[in-house]
């Protein structure tokens, strides 16, 4: 049976980390690069220090900035190499992050396991029942394909929403992320000049996947691990009702709890 060892990604072969002396523009690019949720700061002797992660990364939009990232660093969820699946699920679940670091003795920082690589794992090693409705949650704030840049980059640095639906007269035409917004070379230029007319549907992403309030959950699960994406929309009746993610269907499989 497959455990932490075997899907984690190794530091620093496989993912870079960031000293905890570094600046936070040096966060931003790794994680526009790598298009990571989280990267991870260690310090000098490489013993974990915490991580900084996308919002914090996007409230910087300074090409040039002589913040570290010392002072972005939260505490990060951590497991064992040899752990289970089960219990790193569960970890990166309690921390609402995407993954967590993976650590040795003294902390020593040996990789990351992100939940994007866990998923696909679990919903075929654990059955899944009910419908989309019994797990989705119903907290849904979209924006509009004519919300200019700054305003949709304010609303998601303040949300814990990875991705926003969005909408254009009543009906939903793509999906905005936090990644969408790193990844856009024009972004920061179009967020410091006030007089742009950049607005969402010029970065969003199009056409957007949806599922129903009755599908499966079995299916909509798939439906992420096939399209590698971390939530999609929930619509009945036209109307977006609400938004699935990764951490809604592992609350299906009931495994956050011992």
């Amino acid at each position: 049976m497959k455990v932490v060892h075997d899907l984690m990604a190794v530091f620093p072969v496989e993912i870079p980390a960031l000293s905890d002396t570094e600046y936070v523009t040096r966060a931003r690019q790794i994680l526009r690069d790598y298009v990571f949720r989280e990267v991870y700061v260690r310090d000098a002797h490489n013993a974990l220090v915490g991580y900084i992660d996308i919002t914090d990364v996007l409230r910087v939009t300074n090409t040039k900035s002589n913040i570290t990232v010392s002072g972005y660093v939260k505490e990060a969820p951590v497991v064992a190499p040899d752990g289970m699946l089960e219990d790193a699920a569960r970890t990166i679940a309690r921390a609402g992050t995407g993954s967590a670091a993976v650590v040795g003795d003294g902390r020593t920082l040996k990789g990351a396991i992100w939940l994007s690589k866990i998923f696909p794992v679990l919903v075929t090693r654990h059955e899944l029942r009910g419908s989309v409705e019994d797990c989705m949650s119903r907290d849904v704030v979209s924006c509009n394909s004519d919300d200019s840049l700054q305003k949709i980059y304010s609303r998601i640095v303040e949300s814990t929403f990875d991705a926003l639906p969005v909408m254009k007269k009543g009906s939903l035409v793509g999906i905005i992320s936090r990644s969408d917004l790193l990844r856009k070379g024009t972004l920061r230029r179009a967020i410091n000049n006030a007089h742009t007319d950049m607005n969402v549907e010029s970065v969003m992403t199009t056409p957007a996947l949806t599922i129903a309030p009755d599908d499966g959950i079995a299916a909509a699960a798939q439906l992420l691990v096939r399209h590698d994406i971390s939530r999609v929309p929930v619509i009945a009746g036209g109307e977006v009702v609400g938004i699935l993610d990764r951490h809604d269907v592992l609350k299906g499989l009931k495994i956050q709890e011992g």
